[in-house]
């Protein structure tokens, strides 16, 4: 017997894969938990209503027509973001320039925008427009992924750096523009609207909704069953075992980051296109990194993106909506949404690993055994 022998009192081990309706349940306890935590929060800092505070999130949310529709908006940016970088995350590269991909593609469609609106017609600028925003995303992408390719660097470092060079070359572009001016660019072609995504049925997000949907179901189809797809997985598990397979791993890289780029600079396109019709450097709005967390709470599958991507949107507009009705300081929405983000990313832990406590007679047996 080896007194000295020593067990741990509690002992953590991976799961087998729980099904859904487990796993969600457990989820679903983690937001009923912190709804709890957040409700003495809000007693004991601001003596607020916690159920009135709540209200108002909803409120913020789905209060009227116009929250709704700018609700699914946000979603539908969000979510096409989050798209665009999972297929580089299953591969393990880890993009996260998203933001000054999507500042790329937006930036090229300006400069589109401004240069052939009364040039073209609008059916064709519009395409143009795209068509340069995507370029300009994808280009944004491939120049990390070919050092990667090439020389093996640091992707998280490279592609981090490209955001503030996209960042740099928006303000630069505005101030070249408009170099009198206040550092900000007005709506491209008012009194035209030439470039402008048209509407439909009336409403000027429809048609950004439903490119999202095509962008989803698109990817969902890509990641689970093209060849592609496949590749890019076992990539991500080993690169050894990709090589030993004839997968050429230099190609996949590129050809996920070009894909990642493209999406990112079609949402660019959307931003100028058919929300903002100006740029700045904001245009992104930390989005990107953003989608970092929706890829991650979804597991990188797009349909489980739909459901993280509408809580992030609800949890942000809804933080927004308790600043202006209470009078709060828009931090404390912000402590909240934290707050609920904290257990649900806490969730996770549980789901993917079990927590055994051990009695006192369980250790001693070992000890003895020992």
């Amino acid at each position: 017997m080896n007194s000295k022998a020593h067990t741990p009192l509690i002992q953590v081990s991976k799961r087998e894969a729980l099904p859904w309706q487990k796993s969600w349940l457990i989820r679903g306890i983690a937001i009923v938990a912190a709804l709890i935590v957040c409700a003495l929060i809000t007693t004991m800092l601001t003596g607020e209503n916690p159920l009135q505070v709540y209200g108002s999130m909803v409120s913020g949310a789905f209060g009227t027509g116009r929250r709704i529709w700018q609700l699914l908006r946000n979603v539908a940016i969000l979510l096409t973001i989050s798209l665009a970088v999972t297929p580089a995350f299953k591969m393990r590269f880890w993009n996260v320039g998203a933001e000054g991909q999507v500042m790329a593609g937006a930036l090229a469609c300006t400069v589109t925008m401004l240069y052939l609106g009364d040039k073209l017609p609008n059916a064709l600028l519009i395409l143009v427009m795209l068509l340069a925003s995507v370029a300009a995303g994808a280009l944004w992408a491939f120049i990390p992924a070919f050092f990667k390719a090439k020389w093996n660097t640091n992707e998280t470092l490279f592609t981090l750096m490209m955001n503030y060079i996209a960042t740099q070359l928006i303000a630069f572009f505005i101030v070249w523009k408009y170099p009198n001016g206040t550092g900000t660019m007005g709506i491209v072609n008012q009194d035209t609207r030439a470039g402008w995504l048209p509407r439909l049925g009336g409403n000027e997000f429809l048609l950004i909704i439903l490119v999202s949907v095509v962008i989803t179901a698109v990817m969902y189809v890509y990641l689970n069953y093209t060849k592609h797809g496949y590749e890019l997985s076992v990539v991500g598990e080993s690169e050894r075992t990709a090589r030993y397979v004839g997968i050429k791993v230099g190609k996949v890289v590129l050809r996920t980051l070009i894909l990642s780029g493209a999406v990112c600079g079609i949402v660019g396109f959307l931003l100028v296109a058919g929300v903002h019709h100006s740029i700045s450097t904001n245009i992104a709005g930390g989005q990107g990194f953003t989608a970092v967390m929706v890829s991650w709470l979804a597991h990188f599958n797009p349909i489980m993106m739909v459901f993280s991507s509408f809580l992030l949107c609800f949890l942000g507009q809804g933080a927004d909506q308790i600043s202006t009705d209470l009078g709060l300081d828009h931090a404390f929405g912000d402590i909240l949404t934290g707050v609920i983000l904290f257990f649900i990313i806490g969730s996770e832990f549980f789901i993917n690993y079990k927590i055994k406590f051990r009695s006192g007679e369980d250790r001693k047996g070992e000890i003895e055994n020992a």
